[in-house]
């Protein structure tokens, strides 16, 4: 498979679905995983344990530690907690609907109150994904990385290799599989991929995106 193109490769994975994603609410650290994120991350798990999953860190969130204790469950292996990997944090405005809000919280020069600008959350990721090279480069196998939205797509837009015509995706999906080689040029081999989940029923509503 798209994982094998690389002798080792870090494994980049949004959470599964939270009550407030369905629900487009700007997400609280604490917020768990509803019951069909609970579904998406046992298929998300059941997909890596064919891997050969090394070493998995995670986001302190509870939605990513959520997701990556299922991970773990299947893998057998280690899991480390990265404060580092939480979504950008939007300050005051979590917990509240994103219709309530009433302004592009993903505009480029919004700043939310109390929150990260886009300048700080970017430099955070790329400090992260320092770190999460350098683990990947020490692994005798794969790295399983359980995050975020918004930490995926800075990562998949500013830290690696895309292919030639590649987007990076407006919406990543719940427990969405992105495969980056481990040593540079960090070539994407996989892009939020969620055919795991292709046995479960569709939710009713819009994609949830990415807070």
């Amino acid at each position: 498979t798209a994982a094998r193109l690389h002798a080792m490769a870090s494994l980049l994975v949004r959470h599964g679905e939270t009550p407030s994603n369905a629900a487009r609410v700007v997400q609280v650290p604490n917020a768990p995983l509803s019951e069909r994120g609970r579904a998406q991350a046992a298929l998300l798990a059941a997909r890596l344990s064919k891997l050969d999953v090394a070493q998995i860190v995670a986001s302190d969130y509870a939605r990513a530690l959520d997701t990556a204790e299922q991970v773990r469950a299947a893998t057998n292996a280690p899991l480390e907690i990265w404060p580092e990997l939480r979504e950008r944090n939007f300050g005051e405005l979590r917990g509240r609907s994103c219709a309530e809000i009433g302004v592009d919280i993903f505009a480029p020069d919004f700043a939310p109150p109390g929150g990260e600008t886009w300048p700080e959350f970017h430099a955070r990721v790329a400090h992260a994904f320092e770190k999460l090279r350098n683990l990947a480069e020490s692994l005798a196998g794969d790295l399983a990385v359980i995050s975020h939205g918004l930490v995926c797509r800075s990562v998949v837009e500013r830290l690696v290799a895309r292919p030639e015509g590649v987007a990076v995706p407006e919406v990543w999906e719940n427990t969405s599989l992105t495969v980056i080689g481990a040593r540079p040029p960090h070539e994407i081999a996989l892009l939020n991929c969620s055919a795991h989940l292709a046995g479960l029923e569709a939710p009713p509503s819009a994609p949830s995106g990415a807070v």
